[in-house]
């Protein structure tokens, strides 16, 4: 049902970016995003410039900040204003339904990096988000002995998000052992100071020796805010995985203190396939299919080759 991609090599991935149509040069594409701040959302709509630089787009990129109803407006902006093509970053288009649909009437394609399938839009760009959450989680409880307390960070307003949680559901119910003490809905933006603020909580909730083992992280950035709450605490035997390997969560793990492992997702490669994709549509073709994945690579200490003592 949730396929792995890891098996494909990264030329066969990166292939799917190439257009075999003509390019489509001096198009405008409108970039928008509510969460611009995240680490990984820059780092897609900077790969994606680039790659629309080379097919000669003129690129508006547009953050919200957090404001849904801002970005709603901003997409329905894109559609009047002339713009050729919408790429939206990191959200679902089911939550502007109405812009998504207004745009595909006005015979303007959308498309979604790191988002979801919509029948309204021609192509999201992810990871299996269900394998990146099988992934983490299966490192995180075997590196606990399958058995012990943990606590999730979560947000399930993300799609992708979404689904690494319910990795993590079906492995707590194949797993009677390992039980969820405590959980937190993370607040987006700004999800490091909330989630140390959160885990400084979990903490105090959760006293002494063996009241938490591990804290499951849907991304890096609130586990790197529990991993402060964790180092001012001063507590030790708990372990943090997340996703997306960001490059703050690979240097903690580097630095051999709570953090241990987290899930690279291929965020330039995603920004690659999409454009690539966008100028096969925009020269008149259409996408290879309605969504397509980048690969994902396991990060750890051994795989970084750190020796802790």
């Amino acid at each position: 049902m949730h396929k792995s991609i890891a098996a494909l090599g990264l030329a066969s991935i990166l292939a799917l970016g190439v257009s075999s149509g003509a390019l489509a040069a001096g198009e405008k594409v409108s970039v928008i995003t509510p969460f611009l701040a995240a680490i990984a959302t820059g780092e897609m709509i900077e790969a994606f410039k680039a790659k629309a630089a080379e097919y000669q787009w003129t690129v508006d990129v547009v953050d919200t900040a957090g404001d849904m109803a801002a970005f709603a407006s901003r997409v329905e902006d894109a559609t009047t204003s002339g713009a050729n093509a919408i790429v939206l970053v990191s959200v679902d288009p089911t939550q502007i339904q109405d812009q998504v649909d207004k745009a595909k009437a006005a015979g303007v394609p959308v498309i979604t990096i790191d988002g979801a399938k919509n029948a309204s839009s021609v192509l999201n760009v992810t990871s299996d988000n269900y394998v990146l959450g099988e992934t983490m989680t299966k490192f995180l409880f075997d590196q606990i002995g399958n058995k012990g307390n943990i606590v999730r960070f979560f947000y399930s307003a993300h799609p992708g998000v979404h689904q690494r949680e319910l990795a993590l559901d079906a492995a707590l119910k194949a797993n009677p052992e390992i039980k969820q003490v405590a959980d937190h809905y993370v607040a987006v933006p700004g999800q490091v100071d909330d989630s140390r603020a959160a885990m400084d909580a979990m903490l105090l909730a959760n006293p002494g020796d063996g009241a938490i083992n591990a804290v499951w992280a849907a991304w890096d950035e609130p586990g790197i805010g529990a991993n402060l709450a964790i180092e001012a605490a001063g507590r030790k035997g708990i372990v943090i995985a997340g996703i997306d390997g960001n490059p703050q969560a690979i240097d903690l793990i580097k630095a051999c203190g709570a953090y241990i492992g987290t899930v690279r997702q291929g965020f330039g490669e995603m920004a690659s396939i999409a454009a690539g994709e966008l100028n096969t549509i925009l020269a008149g073709g259409s996408a290879k299919a309605d969504e397509l994945y980048a690969p994902v690579e396991l990060i750890t200490r051994e795989s970084l080759g750190v020796t802790c003592p």
